[in-house]
């Protein structure tokens, strides 16, 4: 079988499982959704790159010597539905590559990524993306069980935190904007001074 070098080689209407997405070599990064290819948004602007080295500063600072660990993309997430237990590669259907996540269960780390669910999750949206991350990925984050999603927006400077309920669906806890503090559910004393994340940001 031929190793797959470029998307003309998929069928884009075919389901692939990511033990498929292991074997690609392609020049373009993709992500695989409920077995579909999406390809993802074209290399981070500096303010998006800013903003991303901001936030791993505060929390990988905070997080120093703690169990949970932040990672930055390129990283693989294998999600797939929370009442699920962890998944072989040719049963899994979705492998995301968020912006940053945070996960405090090491028995979901592996050589390849998180086999599940993160318990926080950080976009920071583009231009080319939002619909993505504030319809599609809204949706996966929460079905897989994601305790907390973070939306950054650049060019509002602005964070909207959505974090799970007793049922399993996300709420709008928060809207942070200008001078705020954003506040983590999963970590009540780390505040986020927006006025330094969005320092220097301009719009690209």
């Amino acid at each position: 079988m031929a190793t797959i070098t470029d998307l003309s080689q998929l069928d884009l209407n075919q389901t692939y499982s990511y033990a498929d997405y292991l074997t690609w070599r392609l020049k373009e990064a993709v992500e695989l959704v409920k077995g579909k290819v999406m390809l993802m948004s074209p290399a981070p602007n500096v303010s998006h790159q800013r903003i991303e080295r901001n936030l791993i500063i505060d929390i990988g600072t905070h997080l120093k010597n703690k169990r949970c660990q932040i990672f930055p993309a390129p990283f693989d997430v294998r999600l797939y539905d929370r009442k699920k237990s962890v998944l072989k590669n040719q049963d899994i259907v979705t492998v995301v590559q968020p912006d940053l996540c945070v996960i405090c269960n090491p028995e979901l780390l592996d050589k390849q990524g998180c086999n599940g669910a993160p318990d926080w999750i950080i976009e920071i949206l583009s231009k080319g993306n939002s619909k993505r991350e504030m319809q599609i990925k809204y949706q996966l984050y929460q079905e897989s069980g994601v305790q907390e999603y973070w939306l950054v927006y650049p060019e509002a400077e602005a964070v909207h935190q959505f974090v799970l309920d007793d049922n399993g669906q996300y709420q709008l806890k928060n809207m942070y904007a200008e001078d705020d503090k954003a506040i983590p559910t999963l970590f009540p004393d780390l505040a986020i001074d927006l006025a330094e994340l969005f320092a220097g940001c301009v719009d690209d």
